[in-house]
């Protein structure tokens, strides 16, 4: 029997406010879809906070024995510079400024935004879909739009008419916003724009002839909306009524709000059961922010080469450090915070490796069960991860009272303790024990040390081209070398 039809689990609502019972719309099948990157950039640590908590969310789904379909895509299109519909694509900007083709710059960061995830152990979606992958559905989408009244055309670009919307639906039920106090509250639009009211979005733009981003419509030669492709790729791949819908808080408004609206203007219905938004991630108790130098990116926690920080962290570390915070709450990093999360992350993975060499008694002193269940508990009360680090770190005193020959416990009861620490630490929290692939990063360190030793013989023989091949041919398998007054050393990039 699975262990769903044993748990009862409970999810925040963004839509009610509430805390609300889980109930897939099919017995045991879950379909959840979450909002994925725009890759014109290398990914933000705040990005990896946001799909390391949907991660969770899709581990311990799996964990309870449910099939899950988890979509994830990539906004490869569409995402027009400060939100607003009216501007430049990202992309496209990116692409113009770096002199490179549009997908050129999907590639580079989209690769980027995979090795990272790698690198911090998280599961694949289900399916990854690409917004110019289904231009053709956004084009269908935005023809029923129309023929419902509520979409119209302006000079080859086409709106969501949101005060004809209205009328019979709610916009603004998501964020909580009142339609009139939005339309009170902004600027008389003077004639400058084509959109019949200031909160109308767009489904499709009339691209500029300077626009490289472009294709056919029955509108004009142009793009989607950034809103439109998430509704496209959600409905196919999970119907038009699915279970869960995730993202980052700064995604509620307009992107989820203009989702549920475009949805609810197709097909009648609401699309989605239970909307889940995770909070951000601070530095230092002030927001990130590029141009402001208050940023880290996530490779730069694993190699030290920050400011911000005293030394490296090893990915499960970082990992261990975010789950400390309920993907509701701010998370701030900072160095003390990290090197905090890594003592405990030692002490964790201590116990793990006491727990195979605990012997059994006939009896148990201790009572496995109840606290198995206070695990579960934890993650039930919607996904709340500091609470379980706080009951596996029970489970790391019962480890180390067995180990001390303190307390007694049952063969079955060693079994259960074990199959609980193994599923919550490895499978759910996707952490990972270093010093067990520790051998490998030894051997690597071996290996690279006798290249670095023959390129440095090369220099001293003025072999400059065998000392250059082999810099580069590192580099290209991911290992840079550093040259430094103290001799050579090497980060793996």
């Amino acid at each position: 029997m699975p262990t769903y039809k044993n748990q009862t689990l409970k999810i925040y609502n963004s839509l009610s406010g509430e805390k609300e019972t889980f109930q897939p719309i099919h017995e045991g099948n879950v379909g959840m879809y979450v909002c994925g990157p725009t890759v014109y950039s290398n990914v933000h640590l705040g990005n990896v906070r946001t799909f390391m908590s949907f991660d969770v969310i899709f581990r311990y789904l799996l964990h309870l024995g449910y099939k899950v379909r988890y979509v994830r895509n990539i906004t490869d299109v569409g995402h027009i510079v400060d939100d607003i519909d009216e501007g430049e694509d990202k992309i496209a900007k990116k692409a113009r400024l770096e002199q490179l083709e549009p997908m050129e710059v999907v590639q580079r960061y989209t690769v980027d935004f995979h090795e990272i995830l790698n690198e911090f152990n998280f599961l694949p979606p289900s399916i990854e879909p690409t917004a110019t992958g289904h231009i053709i559905e956004q084009i269908e989408i935005v023809k029923k739009i129309i023929e419902t009244g509520i979409g119209y055309e302006a000079n080859g670009s086409v709106y969501f008419d949101v005060v004809e919307f209205n009328k019979t639906n709610h916009y603004g039920k998501l964020s909580g916003r009142n339609i009139e106090e939005m339309l009170a509250n902004t600027r008389d639009l003077d004639g400058q724009s084509d959109k019949r009211n200031p909160q109308d979005f767009a489904l499709w733009k009339k691209a500029e002839p300077q626009h490289i981003m472009r294709w056919p419509s029955p509108w004009s030669d142009g793009f989607p909306g950034w809103h439109l492709e998430c509704t496209a790729m959600s409905t196919k791949y999970l119907g038009n009524h699915f279970d869960i819908h995730g993202g980052g808080m700064d995604l509620k408004f307009p992107h989820h709000e203009c989702e549920i609206a475009q949805n609810e203007a197709c097909t009648g219905q609401t699309p989605v059961n239970y909307w889940m938004h995770a909070n951000m991630l601070t530095l230092n108790g002030k927001k990130m922010a590029k141009s402001t130098g208050n940023n880290i990116l996530p490779r730069e926690i694993l190699t030290g080469e920050s400011p911000f920080l005293s030394k490296a962290f090893s990915p499960s570390v970082a990992r261990f450090f975010m789950l400390q915070a309920h993907y509701r709450s701010i998370l701030d990093f900072s160095d003390d915070a990290i090197m905090a999360a890594e003592k405990g992350f030692n002490r964790l993975m201590e116990a793990m490796e006491l727990l195979t060499g605990i012997p059994s008694s006939t009896n148990s002193s201790l009572d496995i069960l109840s606290w198995r269940q206070l695990c579960y508990d934890a993650m039930n009360d919607d996904f709340n991860s500091p609470i379980l680090i706080a009951q596996l770190f029970e489970g790391v005193r019962f480890i180390n009272i067995l180990h001390d020959k303190s307390a007694t416990v049952t063969a079955m009861d060693l079994e259960l303790l074990t199959k609980t620490m193994n599923g919550f630490v490895y499978d759910v929290l996707g952490l990972v024990n270093e010093k067990e692939t520790g051998n490998n990063t030894d051997k690597l360190e071996g290996v690279v040390q006798m290249l670095i030793g023959m390129r440095n013989e090369a220099r001293t023989n003025k072999d400059f081209a065998l000392s250059d091949q082999i810099r580069d041919q590192l580099l290209a398998i991911g290992i840079q070398l550093k040259d430094g007054k103290e001799g050579t050393s090497f980060s793996v990039v």
